[in-house]
């Protein structure tokens, strides 16, 4: 007989799945019926293929049923009327999501650096505390040095699927990312990676001339010290440390947010600084910027304490307002906080920098 659920240890009879069944009622946006209710869902369709009206679909309900703000929406688990055959195989032969519903087979880039010719190339990366330093930073670094090949890796500690970002997608379109890596737990991006350092490695040889390492939207927390995806930057760091490459961190800075762990200089960026095995370069935004010289204070004290160098660049603020990419953050816009976007936008040029 299965043991009593008190006996369970700690967390038993959490984490269940919420899979409810839907009906389709509307393929772009993408709306759900569940229970009489329509209701905003994605699908990742590299995985389970085009949605219909009138599709019989399961979705999981989780984010939206906790209003989580970066998860408002159901996600489509598998869609019955059309998703159950699956396409055709190619040589794909490694699992990613492993051991999990949605495992599915890929091609990790690792293998072909066996293939590779050449002398792998050094190139500077930058590494990212959240998904919403990506598009000013890939900005500022394209404005700061026009042509550069950068290169995408995205990590767990946010969104996994490679096709949710719609920063990934603009940036792509306008040529201010050459390409995109999905590393181990993240998957579907134009190469799939089974870990960070294998997505480096993979992206110096592929001719990068800088790397972006980050998570993907919507990054985890629990408010705790170690309990964030903003610790994936860790290993980010690490991987590349290890690489022997030049390391740049952009810092979590923010001179509006609610939250004290996150004012001024946030906690995951402190905890990162505070855990790096070696030291790193840490991005400081310069010119009169609210909240700046508080921030850099902090950064400061948290770089003489880990050995790390602090690192100046001049940001143009107006000028990344008026691209029309991002410039909100937690539903503040950039004007109530342009701190949050000054990071992102000095690491940005510093990554451009030429050597």
């Amino acid at each position: 007989m299965p043991e009593p659920e008190s006996d369970r240890g700690p967390g038993a009879g959490s984490g269940r799945l919420a899979l409810r069944r839907g009906i389709v009622v509307a393929a772009e946006p993408l709306e759900v019926e569940v229970a009489g209710k329509r209701r905003r869902a994605w699908a990742d369709r590299q995985l389970l293929g085009e949605m219909r009206e009138g599709d019989e679909v399961v979705v999981n309900v989780a984010a939206l049923d906790l209003g989580l703000g970066s998860g408002g929406f159901d996600v489509v688990h598998v869609n019955l009327t059309r998703g159950l055959e699956g396409g055709e195989r190619g040589g794909e032969h490694v699992i990613k999501l492993n051991y999990t519903s949605l495992q599915h087979a890929v091609t990790p880039i690792e293998e072909a650096g066996d293939r590779r010719s050449g002398r792998p190339r050094a190139f500077r990366v930058l590494v990212l505390p959240l998904h919403g330093h990506l598009a000013p930073a890939a900005w500022a670094a394209a404005a700061a040095r026009p042509g550069l090949e950068i290169g995408y890796v995205q990590t767990g500690g946010g969104a996994l699927p490679g096709s949710l970002s719609r920063d990934v997608g603009e940036l792509r379109q306008r040529g201010l990312l050459t390409a995109q890596i999905t590393a181990a737990p993240a998957y579907g991006g134009e190469h799939d990676a089974l870990s960070t350092l294998g997505a480096l490695d993979a992206g110096r040889d592929l001719g990068w001339d800088a790397a972006i390492v980050g998570p993907g939207p919507g990054i985890i927390g629990s408010g705790t010290e170690y309990g964030h995806g903003g610790i994936a930057a860790l290993e980010s760091a690490h991987a590349a440390l290890s690489l022997k490459l030049p390391t740049l961190v952009s810092p979590r800075l923010s001179c509006a947010d609610p939250r004290p762990r996150h004012l001024h200089l946030s906690h995951h960026t402190h905890t990162l600084l505070e855990l790096l095995l070696a030291p790193v370069e840490i991005a400081v935004p310069e010119g009169e910027i609210a909240g700046a010289a508080a921030a850099r204070g902090y950064l400061e004290s948290a770089a003489a304490a880990g050995g790390h160098t602090l690192a100046s660049a001049a940001v143009d603020l107006d000028a990344y307002a008026a691209t029309g990419l991002p410039t909100t953050t937690m539903g503040r816009p950039l004007a109530e906080d342009p701190l949050f976007f000054a990071a992102p936008l000095a690491a940005g040029a510093l990554l451009a920098r030429p050597g």
